[in-house]
């Protein structure tokens, strides 16, 4: 299986592993998994610490090298095709991050490990429960 994860997922499956859905459990945990994680996410989640609105294990920079190992992440980094894709996208969600991953996910015809059922408007294939 080939999957992209939200922030929330990241940030719970390195920190809180308790917090993921069933399916989101047994996803990340599958060695069969390829798992990705957007350079948009990695931004957020800078964002994010640097604004104060979330605090991590470690400090930012060593926090998500680590997250990417643990998880054995491979990078999705941002295309043409992507930035173009979420200009098409109906304004189901305002979040730019979050419509940057559904562009992704449609565009890369990928599933989604997101608790955010807001991802179903866009017809995005998302795992969860």
């Amino acid at each position: 299986m080939l999957a992209l994860l939200d922030s929330h997922t990241v940030i719970w499956a390195q920190d809180s592993p308790v917090k993921l859905g069933g399916a989101a459990a047994i996803a990340l945990q599958d060695a069969e998994s390829v798992l990705l994680l957007s350079v948009g996410t990695i931004w957020e989640i800078g964002i994010k610490v640097a604004i104060g609105k979330l605090k991590l294990s470690l400090p930012y920079r060593p926090w998500i090298e680590r997250a990417i190992h643990d998880l054995d992440l491979l990078v999705l980094p941002l295309s043409l095709d992507h930035a173009e894709r979420q200009t098409t996208l109906p304004f189901h969600h305002r979040d730019p991050f979050d419509r940057l991953l559904a562009a992704q996910s449609l565009v890369e015809n990928i599933s989604l490990i997101s608790c955010d059922a807001i991802f179903d408007a866009y017809g995005v294939a998302r795992i969860w429960n």
